[in-house]
């Protein structure tokens, strides 16, 4: 019998949603519900042969690989996952695939998050549940500038909503240049000139080391008081407490954010004391569309494992 574990299966879906009965008997499925990290994890995976990650809800550094001596095959959904080391998987022989996905979900958060922050949905929300009617003025789009920082597939995605809405856009990465910029309908910046002159910057990056931090301190006192940052990326991108400083302080208008450095968000974190941020707990790709092209992937990559041909192997760079 191979067991397989799914963690953090916090939706109660993914018996629902992937066609396990392929696999045949020989086969028996696990699904934790809730986040473990540890001893419990370690307890809770126990002998298994094959363990599915929900993105990068648990984190794989070397130590936790080297002691799940059974591991085989780690499943992740996406094709990319920051929170796994996949050198010490390739070295302790533990095949790590990956999925497509299935909508761009993260796009459409991005939105209801930018129109949630603007139009002050969260206040006036909170505002009417005690009685009150109308106590702030919301901002308007049209005429805006939009602040692209990374303009790959998600962010290019932005820019036709954008257009749609009356804003202009400019955008900045570290490798963008004025043709892809201009092939995407945004227009190059610096990223000094873009802090200064977006109403709402926006992060579309993948998390890296040139990207770790890159929004601190001294970026978030260069945007205008009347901006709101967006970051529906990675947590770790942005500095969470120079960002929690700037919010108290009024420097920005606000935040709407969908990632954060640590996941769940703790109960007691400074973030949830604040009203000038939107928060939602990684929604990005929790789609219905994702996640059933995810559990379909999820199954065939287990599949291709056992008959000796995996596929989409993720390997280290």
């Amino acid at each position: 019998m191979t067991r397989i574990v799914v963690l953090d299966d916090y939706q109660f879906l993914a018996d629902e949603l992937g066609d396990w009965d392929r696999l045949g008997e020989e086969f028996e499925v696990d699904y934790l519900h809730r986040h473990l990290e540890g001893e419990p994890l370690l307890a809770a995976i126990g002998d298994a042969e094959v363990v599915v990650a929900m993105r990068e809800r648990t984190a794989f550094p070397r130590e936790l690989l080297e002691r799940l001596s059974g591991l085989r095959l780690l499943v992740t959904t996406g094709m990319a996952n920051a929170a796994i080391d996949l050198e010490a998987a390739t070295a302790l022989g533990i095949t790590v695939c990956g999925t497509a996905s299935g909508s761009d979900g993260t796009v459409e958060l991005t939105w209801a998050l930018i129109l949630a922050a603007v139009k002050q949905l969260r206040r006036e929300d909170a505002a009417m549940r005690r009685g009150a009617w109308q106590e702030h003025l919301s901002g308007d789009l049209k005429g805006a500038t939009l602040g692209l920082i990374g303009l790959g597939r998600l962010g290019g995605a932005m820019v036709p909503i954008a257009k749609a809405f009356g804003m202009e856009v400019v955008a900045w990465s570290q490798n963008l240049t004025a043709e892809r910029a201009a092939e995407a309908g945004a227009r190059l910046v610096t990223k000094e000139e873009l802090l200064g002159a977006a109403d709402v910057v926006s992060i579309h990056l993948k998390l890296g080391d040139r990207s770790r931090g890159l929004i601190g301190a001294a970026e978030l006192a260069q945007m205008r008081r009347s901006a709101y940052l967006v970051n529906t990326s990675r947590g770790p991108i942005v500095d969470e407490q120079a960002l929690v400083e700037a919010l108290r302080g009024n420097a920005i208008a606000g935040a709407a954010l969908d990632v954060y450095d640590v996941e769940p968000l703790p109960a007691d974190h400074p973030l949830l004391a604040l009203d000038n941020v939107v928060l939602t707990p990684h929604l990005g790709y929790a789609s219905e569309a994702n996640f059933a092209h995810y559990f379909a992937d999820i199954v065939d990559d287990i599949v291709a494992f056992a008959t000796g041909s995996p596929v989409r192997v993720l390997a280290a760079p």
